[in-house]
C-alpha cells in the first residue's frame, strides 16, 4: 500500500459526545457525579460491564474528557521519513517499526505499530493463525496520537497520579481497584488495565484543572412508594427534597427562601415541610436536579472540546500507510 501524504483542512468537526457514555452506576469515571465511596468490597455487587476494556475507557472518555478523540487535527504534507513499502501485514519483530509521525508543540514524535495495537487492549490478541499483524487503520493511529497529545498537555502542567488515585478512580469506574480481577474480566493483561486506567485518570485530572463548570452530583431518584401511598407525605421525601434544594431552602423558616428559586417554583404547587412532602413533590425536584446535572455536564463537555480543540489544531501527523 503506498505511503500517503494527502493533506487536509482538518478531519472532522467536533462531535457532540454522549452525555452518559457506558458506564456502571458509579462512574462517572472521573466524574464528580460518581460514587466517590466506591470500595473493593462492593465489586462483588457490581457486574463489570462487558465491553472491551479500551472502548469502556474510550466511551468514558467521550463523556468525562470530551474532545480526546474529536476536533481539529491536521494531516501533514512534506515527506515523511519512514515507508512501510505497501506492505499491510506486518511479523512480530517489525511491530516497532515506525508507521506514523506527530508534531506537537515543537517536538515530532514516533508512533510505531505496537503502541497503536496496545491501545486497544493486548498485543498479542491481534495476530493471525500465522502469527502476523495487520498494519493499524490510520483511524486507531490518529486516535493514539490525540490521546499523546492531551497526556503530553497534562505532562507540561505537571499533572500526576498517584496510585491511590489511580486506585480511586478504578473504583468510580468499575466498583473496584482489583486489576487482576479488571484485566481478567476483559481478557488482557493487568499491566495494560492499569496503564489505561492511568492514562484516562490523568486526563480527568486535566479536564477537572482547565475547565470552570462544577458538576453536581448526579441525582438519584426518589423511591416510589408502595401502591396506595403515593399521595401520603413522609419526612423521607421532605429530606430528599431539601437535600437536593440545598441553600434554596430556609431551614429556620421551614420554607423557600425565595419563591424565585427552581426548586421552588418548580415545587410551588405541593406543600413541602421539613417534615413532610409526597412522593410527587420529591419526582419534581429530582427533575430540577437532572436539568441542572445536564446543563452543567453540556457546559463542561463545551469547554473541554474547545480546550482539547486548541491543543489538536497545533498537531500535524503523518502517517506512512494507511490501512482502513
Amino acid at each position: 500500500m503506498p505511503d500517503t501524504k494527502e493533506n487536509h483542512d482538518e478531519l472532522t468537526e467536533p462531535q457532540e459526545p454522549a452525555k452518559d457514555a457506558a458506564k456502571p452506576e458509579a462512574p462517572e469515571p472521573a466524574q464528580k457525579h460518581a460514587d466517590k465511596h466506591a470500595s473493593k468490597s462492593d465489586s462483588a455487587k457490581k457486574p463489570l460491564p462487558t465491553v472491551g476494556l479500551p472502548v469502556f475507557i474510550v466511551c468514558v472518555v467521550a463523556a468525562v474528557v470530551v474532545g480526546v478523540l474529536c476536533g481539529h487535527f491536521l494531516l501533514g504534507g512534506g515527506s515523511t521519513s519512514f515507508s512501510l513499502n505497501g506492505t499491510t501485514k506486518l511479523t512480530s519483530d517489525q511491530l516497532d517499526s515506525t508507521i506514523a509521525e506527530y508534531t506537537y508543540d515543537g517536538k515530532t514524535n514516533k508512533v510505531t505499530a505496537r503502541e497503536v495495537l496496545a491501545q486497544n487492549g493486548s498485543v498479542d490478541k491481534f495476530a493471525d493463525s500465522d502469527g502476523n499483524y495487520t498494519v493499524p487503520a490510520a483511524t486507531d493511529v490518529i486516535s493514539y496520537a490525540r490521546n499523546q497529545i492531551v497526556l503530553d498537555a497534562a505532562g507540561n502542567q505537571n499533572i500526576t497520579v498517584s496510585d491511590d488515585e489511580v486506585d480511586q478512580y478504578a473504583n468510580k469506574m468499575f466498583g473496584s481497584s482489583d486489576y487482576s480481577q479488571i484485566a481478567s474480566q476483559y481478557n488482557i493483561d493487568e499491566d495494560t488495565a492499569k496503564d489505561t486506567i492511568k492514562q484516562s485518570a490523568v486526563m480527568s485530572k486535566l479536564r477537572d484543572s482547565v475547565v470552570s463548570t462544577q458538576v453536581p452530583d448526579k441525582p438519584t431518584a426518589p423511591t416510589k412508594p408502595a401502591d396506595g401511598a403515593e399521595d401520603t407525605p413522609t419526612a423521607d421525601y421532605a429530606q430528599y427534597i431539601i437535600g437536593l434544594a440545598g441553600d434554596e431552602w430556609d431551614a429556620d423558616n421551614n420554607t423557600w427562601k425565595s419563591q424565585d428559586g427552581d426548586y421552588a417554583k418548580a415545587l410551588a404547587s405541593y406543600e413541602v415541610k421539613s417534615d413532610s412532602a409526597t412522593y410527587a413533590a420529591a419526582q419534581a425536584a429530582y427533575y430540577v436536579a437532572q436539568s441542572k446535572y445536564s446543563t452543567a455536564s453540556s457546559q463542561i463537555s463545551s469547554e473541554w472540546t474547545a480546550y482539547c480543540n486548541e491543543l489538536l489544531s497545533k498537531a500535524t501527523i503523518q502517517i506512512g500507510s494507511l490501512a482502513v
